[in-house]
């Protein structure tokens, strides 16, 4: 959803015309080539849209079958050009009987909500502060500046390199946090200006991929922490995490590694190497792979820029070298703020990390997890706004709100894994 429609005939329903539907119906449409989804009571077939859709053919397949109209509102800024192009792919509507929710949801809970995303939207919640978003660019922008600077003035010695490390380091974790602002497409009125400094920001500031980001990160906020369905808790059979993954690892004698060692060996496997190793060959494997030449252009320019700057202070072998460190560096910082909610799936929700100055910028706001999952489109600089009508909501319905120290949050990625190391480990050794 969102961008060309596919301009076929409509599809009729069962009938021979524009069809009526039971939950019971449209949940046997659930297979890749027949998928059918639910948005304000109206039924779409996006069995082939699902290939051109902007965010990835997956987001829109973890949705079959089901009632997607709070991820097509959490997502789509513009919801009346989305539904143009999504008339084509309508094929009918529930039928008067059904209630506008599958058996999954507590229909209170979502008109509660739905009221409450109103009530935001009429505070002015979601509209943006541009000098917000330009003075972050301009730190970011800054520290890069000083960094240069220090290596031109200074020279190469090790005090000076490793200060220069820390402010690049720095200014690429900052520049994460703001190419996810602008992916979220939270900042520019137009889903077209948002997407374009997207590719500028994460392409030639990190270099990196546009596409693949929205690839996996769309799909974490489709379904975050559902095993298969959120790349994010992909741990590649190095980790396992929650509370049903170990028991099944356990009990089909799967054992990639000690599993119950691995809050031990995740401070050498897990920050250290996220980052300067995995994602930067999944970056260019998906680039290659998928044809997305446009993101490999940004992402080349990020490299020349970097080599142009520094071989000349520290020669080819020794610019690669501090670009690594600096990603070792960076890798550090991503994976402990984003893995903040580790321990949430094995409580069915998310945490959020007590609110300062530093937390703010440190994690870029992702200190606001329950807001930003809830609301992905709201600016950041506005979650301290929502959130107390999201605690609010969550006590009426007696849906757990957690707030943490960010010490005690970064403690709970390691009692989560031993946790769940222990229940691998019982399960492999008894069942």
């Amino acid at each position: 959803m969102g961008g060309g429609g596919q301009q076929t005939d409509r599809i009729t329903g069962t009938n021979g015309r524009f069809g009526t539907y039971t939950w019971e119906e449209v949940q046997k449409h659930t297979k890749f080539g027949d998928q059918w989804i639910v948005v304000e009571r109206k039924v779409y077939n996006v069995s082939q849209w699902v290939k051109r859709h902007p965010g990835g053919l997956r987001i829109i397949g973890h949705y079959a079958g089901e009632d997607a109209t709070e991820a097509f509102t959490a997502f789509h800024p513009d919801l009346q050009l989305v539904r143009k192009y999504m008339k084509p792919l309508l094929i009918g509507e529930l039928e008067a009987s059904e209630p506008s929710q599958d058996c999954q949801k507590n229909a209170a809970l979502v008109e509660d909500f739905r009221a409450l995303r109103e009530h935001l939207e009429a505070e002015g919640c979601f509209k943006t502060q541009p000098l917000f978003f330009i003075l972050h660019l301009g730190h970011i922008l800054l520290l890069e500046a000083i960094a240069l600077m220090l290596v031109w003035c200074f020279g190469t010695g090790w005090i000076n390199t490793a200060i220069v490390a820390v402010l690049m380091a720095t200014a690429q974790s900052q520049a994460g946090w703001l190419q996810h602002d602008f992916g979220h497409l939270s900042v520019c009125k137009t889903s077209r200006w948002n997407h374009l400094v997207h590719k500028f920001v994460i392409g030639h500031l990190k270099g990196a991929s546009a596409g693949w980001w929205n690839h996996r990160h769309f799909q974490h906020h489709a379904k975050p922490n559902v095993f298969k369905k959120d790349p994010d808790v992909n741990m590649l059979n190095a980790f396992v995490v929650g509370k049903v993954q170990p028991v099944e690892y356990g009990v089909k004698k799967i054992k990639h590694l000690p599993y119950n060692h691995q809050h031990k060996y995740f401070f050498f496997i897990g920050p250290p190497l996220l980052i300067p190793v995995y994602f930067q060959f999944q970056i260019f494997h998906n680039m290659i792979l998928h044809g997305l030449w446009v993101d490999l252009a940004w992402c080349i320019s990020y490299y020349v820029r970097y080599f142009l700057c520094y071989t000349q202070f520290y020669g080819v072998f020794w610019a690669v070298i501090l670009f690594n460190f600096v990603r070792f560096m960076e890798s550090h910082w991503f994976v402990w703020v984003t893995q903040m909610n580790w321990l949430s799936m094995q409580l069915v929700a998310t945490c959020n990390i007590e609110q300062s100055p530093f937390n703010d910028w440190f994690s870029g706001h992702l200190n606001f997890q329950i807001e930003h999952h809830l609301f992905p489109t709201m600016p950041r600089h506005n979650y301290w706004r929502a959130a107390p009508h999201a605690r609010a909501l969550c006590d009426k319905y007696g849906v757990k709100y957690q707030e943490k120290t960010l010490y005690g949050a970064f403690a709970d990625i390691i009692r989560s894994l031993e946790k769940s190391g222990e229940l691998w480990l019982d399960a492999y050794l008894n069942k």
